[in-house]
C-alpha cells in the first residue's frame, strides 16, 4: 500500500514486534499515520483510496478522522511505542544536557525563519550541552550546520525517512531513541512529534524559541495557534512532566498498543516462521 507507511522505519518496527523479519518490507494493506499532528492522521498532500483502513496513533486521531468521514479507522498506537515496548529503558542510565529538535521542512516545503536568533534563545535558556539534531535536508546544508557548531552546540542528524520504497532506513526510530536517552532535555520551537517521543523515552520536555514557519504553510486544522492553545501545558522551558507523560501516553496511544497477533491480522501480514525474527 501507501509508501509512507515505510518512513522512519515504521513498518520495520512493527514487523520486528510481529515477528517477522524487519529487514525486509512488509506492505500494509491500510495507511498508516506517520507523525503527530492535530487532524485525522494523515498527511495533507496524501490523496486516499476511500474505503482503505486507516491506522492512527491515538483515540483522539479516531474520532477527528470519524468526523471527516474517513472509514474505517483502527486505533493501534505509534510505532515509537512498540520500539520502547520491546527495548525498555535501561535502569539508572546516565543522561546529561539538551537535544534540540530546531522545526524542519520537507521535500516539498522549506523553512522561512532565522536560525540566529534561534540559537541565541538556546544559548540563553539551556545551562548543559546540546546536541542539535537536523532534518536531512537542513543537514546537508553545511552552511547550516556550521552556524550550530560555531555556537557550541553537537550536530547531528537521526537519517533519512525514505520515500516510494528508497532509501528506506529500518533503523531510525533506533537511532533517535539512543540518541535521546543520551539526554535529560528534549526540546524544539515546536511541539512536534519528537517532543513527545522524547517525553515518552524519559526526557524532560521543553517547547520555546520561534516557531519558524514553512513556505506557503497554512493553518490546517487550526495549525500553529491552535497547538499553543490546545497543548498550552506542554510549551515553555519547564514543563510539568508528569502532566507532559500523561498527555504524551495519549496522544503516542502507549496504552492503546496491540498483541502482535492482532496486528498481524489488521494489516494482512502472514504468522512468523516457526524459528521466529531476530529480535
Amino acid at each position: 500500500m501507501h509508501h509512507a507507511n515505510h518512513y522512519y522505519g515504521h513498518s520495520h518496527v512493527l514487523a520486528r514486534y510481529c515477528g517477522l523479519d524487519p529487514a525486509e518490507v512488509h506492505r500494509i494493506r491500510g495507511y498508516l499515520q506517520h507523525g503527530w499532528n492535530i487532524g485525522d492522521g494523515m498527511a495533507p498532500d496524501h490523496e486516499f483510496t476511500p474505503g482503505i483502513p486507516l491506522f492512527v496513533w491515538s483515540d483522539q486521531v479516531r474520532r477527528r478522522a470519524w468526523s471527516l468521514g474517513r472509514r474505517p479507522v483502527h486505533v493501534i498506537g505509534a510505532p515509537w511505542a512498540y520500539l520502547l515496548a520491546m527495548d525498555p529503558i535501561p535502569a539508572a542510565a546516565p543522561r546529561e544536557g539538551t537535544i534540540y529538535y530546531p522545526f524542519h521542512g520537507w521535500e516539498g516545503q522549506h523553512i522561512v525563519g532565522d536560525h540566529g536568533r534561534l540559537i541565541e534563545e538556546i544559548r540563553a535558556t539551556e545551562d548543559g550541552p546540546v546536541t542539535v539534531c537536523l532534518y536531512w535536508q537542513e543537514y546537508r546544508s553545511a552552511r547550516l550546520r556550521r552556524r550550530y557548531e560555531r555556537a557550541g552546540f553537537r550536530v547531528v542528524c537521526h537519517g533519512y525517512r525514505g520515500g516510494w520504497y528508497k532509501d528506506l532506513d529500518p533503523r531510525f526510530l533506533q537511532r533517535q531513541l539512543a540518541e535521546q536517552r543520551r539526554h535529560r532535555r528534549v526540546a524544539s520551537n515546536r511541539l512536534c512529534s519528537a517532543i513527545f517521543y522524547g517525553i515518552l523515552a524519559g526526557c524532560e520536555p521543553a517547547v520555546y524559541g520561534d516557531p519558524m514557519r514553512l513556505e506557503g504553510e497554512r493553518s490546517s486544522f487550526g495549525g500553529q495557534s491552535r497547538i499553543e492553545r490546545q497543548w498550552a501545558s506542554l510549551h515553555g522551558v519547564h514543563p510539568d512532566p508528569v502532566r507532559a507523560r500523561a498527555v504524551a501516553v495519549a496522544e503516542l496511544g502507549a496504552d492503546r498498543l496491540l498483541s502482535p497477533a492482532e496486528l498481524r491480522r489488521l494489516f494482512h501480514w502472514p504468522a512468523p516462521h516457526p524459528e521466529g525474527a531476530a529480535r
